[in-house]
């Protein structure tokens, strides 16, 4: 092909450089800052529970007590059907792979809170609790229940002392790594109140500080970021070098509603997680870490049922399952679970939203590879092929 503009070769014609000049070095860093991945398994939900609450039989109580309300109250089909509003052709799946979940996997991702559901503590009582729920790790690994995905949340550099924190994590980590002779497979670190950027990199700092200590491979600590403030919201906006400059040990991000809400000053009865103020934080997380790799995860519901009585749980599942649907209906595909109770409207309202369109889904992307294009039918663009693969990936993941 005949081309008249002359700098499209690789240099002028002296030797300088041509219109190309810096294009390898840019797209160098394209690649290093939006890698290409494959969607990964992640896990629907963290379940938090306080430092001196958790014991070796903690999965198994939640298994319980999820397995129990789900006798109780959402036996059948049917009940699943009325309850959350689902065609019975759908509940039916739904509840088949409920039962199972909860009697298998009722927790997929747990959290050992250290931060706001434990509070201040004196030095020798944390010291105390952060041994003991080091040995419930240590059992729940050697029974075969420790939860895919586990770790704790340390208190936040934000409170004015972050050597409280690190000597947490230190004394949990070492515990752990003594009583079952490594760190299993796993493990994070939840780094709350965010505030300002730079403690980020100086929290990044001392896990490779730890991992040197107890000699781990380099990179095997990573952490998740909460999102809690509207001063991490800003600086969100503002760092492109974020990601990077964490040296890829940023592992997610967790959007924290009632911190959230409650900096901007919003009435108590206006903290809730489908509040439009939230959105507006959840999409700016989005369109920052996007195709970085950084999960991201919405927050939760603080509530139980208020009474054991039909009426009581069933108004709290609803409530449970709205914003689940909200969440997902926003791409947020992970949230964090407080109650037993949780769990069951956690898991049906995922199951649901992920079967709901996967055979359609399914048939859309067959046609497109076959070049079909039936009167009537959808036109889908690349981008929307690839996202009807990513949907279909997420969906084979949650449903695994």
């Amino acid at each position: 092909m005949e081309t008249t503009l002359a700098g499209l070769r690789t240099t002028d014609g002296t030797g300088g450089p041509g219109l190309f000049a810096g294009f390898d070095e840019t797209h160098r860093e394209q690649l290093a800052r939006y890698p290409t991945r494959e969607i990964a398994w992640q896990p629907l939900h963290t379940v938090y529970v306080p430092a001196d609450k958790v014991t070796a039989g903690t999965v198994a109580e939640w298994r319980h007590a999820a397995v129990d309300l789900l006798h109780k109250h959402v036996f059948a089909p049917g009940e699943l059907a009325s309850l959350f509003d689902l065609d019975l052709d759908l509940a039916t799946p739904v509840h088949d792979r409920l039962r199972k979940k909860l009697a298998n996997e009722p927790i997929e991702d747990l959290r050992i809170d250290f931060e706001d559901g434990y509070g201040l503590r004196p030095w020798d009582e944390e010291d105390h609790h952060v041994e003991t729920a080091a040995a419930a790790v240590a059992t729940m690994h050697e029974e075969g229940c420790l939860p895919r995905r586990w770790g704790l949340r340390i208190k936040s550099f934000a409170d004015g002392d972050p050597k409280r924190s690190i000597r947490t994590l230190d004394g949990f980590l070492t515990h752990v790594i003594r009583e079952v002779g490594e760190l299993p497979r796993g493990f994070t670190v939840t780094f709350p109140k965010v505030l300002m950027e730079d403690y980020l990199r100086q929290f990044a700092a001392c896990l490779e500080a730890q991992e040197e200590a107890l000699r781990l491979a380099p990179g095997r600590l990573r952490f998740e970021m909460q999102v809690e403030a509207p001063q991490t919201v800003v600086f969100l906006q503002r760092s492109a070098d974020l990601v990077p400059s964490l040296g890829g040990r940023l592992a997610a991000a967790h959007f924290g509603v009632f911190d959230y809400t409650a900096a901007l000053g919003l009435p108590p009865h206006e903290q809730r997680l489908d509040h439009p103020a939230c959105d507006h934080a959840r999409h700016i997380m989005q369109t920052t870490l996007a195709g970085t790799g950084v999960e991201l995860s919405d927050g939760s519901l603080a509530a139980a049922p208020a009474s054991d009585s039909a009426e009581d749980v069933r108004d709290l599942l609803r409530r449970h399952a709205a914003q689940v649907r909200h969440s997902l209906s926003h791409g947020y595909y992970q949230g964090w679970d407080m109650h037993p109770s949780h769990l069951v409207s956690r898991f049906a309202t995922a199951y649901a939203f992920h079967l709901k369109h996967y055979e359609a889904y399914a048939e859309r992307i067959r046609a497109w590879e076959d070049r079909l294009a039936a009167e009537g039918g959808v036109l889908d663009e690349p981008a929307t092929i690839k996202t009807l693969i990513a949907a279909l990936a997420r969906a084979d993941h949650a449903l695994s």
